[in-house]
């Protein structure tokens, strides 16, 4: 165990190299409840969100996520978030546990300033645990255990809610991660995030599934391109200097 963004993260379960390969040529299970969700909610939500990120949240559909990011006015990086559109005036912002605290403070002076009063912002972080089943065999694991979903019709970047998985509720499950993998980021109330976690390794194993720590994840974001803040992107780098210009 080590600590990152104020967390006590496992590295790994058997080996980084293992677990690598897993979600290469089969699935990976990480645990990455670290993360924080803001729920935006309100008549003037997309506004709020339009102010404090730099992608255009005015394109993105209920049912689908975004790649963003918040930048400070000379343009560094304060954080890359994913924007969920949950209904017509309900989104969540996903941050980095990191920098949970920070971004919460941060968009609530945007908020002030901008003296917007329709809408809400909620710091569900500690209401929500965040499943990522990640690898080429991912939806071949899920779909047996969300017979009210049909997942090979959710697309990149698509999300559903409220899909019972192994008998457990869920509140949104979408195609998205951090690996380069196909694969789905599932988000439940804390409290049953162990069952579903035990349900999934259960229902994966005979397909080569492995849960897997902090250092595949890192070895495969790399690997495939993906920023990490304070790496490729912070207070001291802009969007464009980390290849994310299509992000603002």
């Amino acid at each position: 165990m080590v600590p990152f963004g104020g967390w006590e993260m496992p590295v790994q379960y058997t080996s980084v190299i293992e677990e690598h390969r897993a979600v290469r040529q089969a699935a990976g299970l990480f645990d990455v409840s670290h993360m924080g969700e803001f729920e935006v909610r309100g008549p003037e939500a997309l506004d709020l969100i339009q102010l404090v990120s730099t992608n255009d949240a005015a394109k993105l559909a209920v049912g689908r996520v975004q790649y963003s990011l918040m930048c400070y006015e000379n343009g560094t990086v304060v954080d890359d978030i994913l924007v969920y559109r949950l209904d017509e005036h309900r989104y969540w912002l996903v941050v980095n546990a990191g920098n949970t605290r920070k971004d919460w403070e941060w968009i609530r002076a945007a908020q002030e300033r901008a003296g917007f009063r329709n809408v809400e912002l909620i710091d569900r972080s500690d209401e929500i645990a965040l499943l990522a089943l990640q690898g080429p065999k991912a939806e071949e694991i899920l779909q047996p255990l969300a017979p009210g979903a049909v997942l090979s019709q959710l697309e990149p970047f698509g999300l559903v809610k409220n899909v019972t998985v192994a008998g457990v509720p869920t509140l949104v499950i979408s195609r998205t991660g951090y690996t380069g993998e196909d694969g789905f980021e599932i988000y439940v109330k804390a409290e049953d995030a162990a069952a579903l976690w035990e349900a999934l390794l259960e229902a994966g194993e005979e397909k080569g599934l492995l849960p897997c720590g902090l250092g595949a994840r890192d070895t495969l974001r790399f690997e495939a391109k993906l920023p990490l803040y304070g790496h490729e992107i912070s207070e001291q780098h802009n969007p464009l200097e980390a290849g994310l210009g299509f992000a603002v």
